[in-house]
């Protein structure tokens, strides 16, 4: 299948392999560096699910999705980094709520690293001694990550916000948590997820497509994979209402930090609706508070916020929230001052209009960075999003929507709030 992006005339040709497997290419003429993924519907939140074949249920220790994406770098004859290294390309993995991702960036031997990336992620080596080195690392990482303040700032807020909803987890898991993987579960896990019914490959670059295509279909043949049925994923059943009001926590900082987070109740959304519940409130809060608003006009004068802060709204079938965060010499009087604005907040059609113009620009500008159109497409299309189509409902967004969205999200019984605070703070 072939697309062509209506406002810059892109083009994206896909195809689906008899192991179920997608496969995506962008051309882009002239480029010099290529961006790939190889990527999985598997992410942190997937630690309760039925076997697709069989119906059987499986709880499997939080982490383990994280913990899988490290170790499938080991092989029994070394590291894969190092041969990415030797062909002068980088490569990384980066474990989600909904997904892992492994890449590489490369500005030659594109071929090569192309088949070096889906015969490691397609090929586990587990052994109950690399497990039990592994769980000493991401211990490690994991302790790593309590000592950041943005780290704990954003995890806290979700601890708040969810009452059952594994989102409310750290990716990563814990260190008890961690230190309860097997072999045989990783295994299991792998078997389950790494799939190809369940993953797709992305490539970004001065490519033929149908040669990435074919390079793809003759790694698959050999694997004499079939197709496996969707994978039954079991989530507890999650309330309206937040867990706690808020969550504060002493760190070494040099200012407070402050978190505001407005949950949304589950609808299991996708596709063209996910797609406009994520324009209408990425609006609303430029319209609300976005730079060039009223609201952080005020507060930035006040002296109550710097460039850095915030509003981004996450959504998936499952969970979805608004986050709007940053430093502040005085976390209670920034809390009091945007619940006040946001109260008394007027939306604007030629500001909207305006807003609608920039939306469109940053959209467009992801087609000139590899690395952020490769996590657009892919968070797209876990969601079953269009990357191509993502745009169609920006015209048609009226005030009224806005407003009636403001009114339907923001609201004081789904807010809960994270602070860290510096360790010499009067109580």
């Amino acid at each position: 299948m072939r697309e062509t992006e209506p406002l810059i005339q892109e083009t994206l040709v896909t195809e689906e392999l008899p192991s179920g497997l997608r496969v995506s290419v962008i051309p882009r003429r002239g480029q010099r560096r290529t961006y790939a993924t190889f990527a999985t519907y598997y992410g942190s939140i997937d630690s309760h699910f039925r076997l697709p074949e069989s119906g059987q249920t499986v709880d499997v220790p939080d982490g383990i999705a994280h913990f899988l994406e490290h170790k499938l770098f080991e092989k029994p004859d070394g590291d894969v980094m190092s041969d990415f290294s030797r062909l002068g390309a980088s490569t990384n993995a980066y474990t989600e709520y909904l997904t892992t991702t492994y890449l590489f960036s490369t500005t030659e031997h594109r071929e090569k690293c192309l088949e070096i990336l889906l015969n490691f992620v397609q090929d586990p080596y587990f052994t109950p001694e690399n497990v039990e080195k592994e769980k000493g690392i991401i211990e490690q990482e994991i302790r790593m990550y309590l000592d950041m303040p943005g780290d704990r700032l954003h995890s806290n807020l979700m601890r708040a916000l969810y009452v059952r909803h594994p989102v409310r987890l750290d990716i990563a898991g814990s260190v008890e948590s961690i230190r309860q993987i097997t072999p045989e579960e990783l295994y299991q896990c792998y078997r389950t997820f790494y799939h190809p019914s369940n993953m797709w490959v992305f490539v970004d670059g001065d490519v033929d497509p149908d040669r990435v295509i074919a390079a793809v279909f003759e790694n698959q043949a050999g694997r004499d994979y079939k197709r496996q049925p969707p994978i039954p994923r079991i989530l507890p059943e999650e309330p309206p209402t937040i867990h706690q009001e808020r969550i504060a926590q002493r760190m070494p900082v040099a200012l407070p930090m402050l978190a505001i987070g407005y949950k949304d109740p589950v609808e299991n959304l996708s596709g063209p609706a996910l797609a406009r519940r994520e324009l209408v409130t990425d609006l609303m809060w430029s319209l609300a508070i976005g730079r060039s608003s009223a609201l952080f006009f005020e507060l930035y004068e006040a002296g109550l916020i710097n460039d850095r802060f915030g509003a981004q709204f996450e959504a998936a079938p499952s969970y979805a929230y608004s986050v709007l965060s940053g430093e502040t010499r005085d976390p209670d009087a920034l809390l009091e001052r945007i619940e006040r604005g946001l109260q008394k907040v007027h939306f604007d059609e030629k500001a909207l209009e305006r807003h609608k113009r920039r939306h469109r620009g940053q959209y467009l500008a992801l087609f000139n960075n590899p690395g952020q159109l490769a996590y657009a497409h892919n968070s797209f299309y876990v969601r079953q999003v269009d990357l191509f189509h993502y745009l169609e409902d920006l015209d048609g967004i009226t005030l009224a929507a806005i407003e009636e969205r403001f009114h339907e999200h923001v609201r004081a019984d789904r807010r809960a709030l994270s602070l860290i605070e510096p360790e010499d703070a009067k109580r």
